[in-house]
């Protein structure tokens, strides 16, 4: 899938766990678990706004675009 999720750099770089995340956002650690490890196929707007609020990021921080490769495709 092009989108990768880089919740895991933002929660390195704010020294955060992923429970300690999931208790803040108010989503249990094994849907944050998905979210975080790109297996999602939605994320709702509460849901990234929250993980937004809680990490002091903007929505790209935590998602980005990338092309597929054409082999692979």
């Amino acid at each position: 899938m092009p989108i990768t999720v880089d919740i895991d750099v933002m929660l390195a770089r704010r020294k955060m766990s992923v429970g300690e995340l999931a208790e803040r956002v108010g989503i249990t650690p094994a849907n944050l678990a998905v979210l975080k490890n790109g297996r999602a196929k939605a994320v709702r707007f509460t849901t990234l706004a929250a993980l937004c609020e809680v990490l002091k990021c903007q929505p790209g921080d935590l998602l980005r675009w990338e092309a597929e490769d054409a082999a692979g495709a």
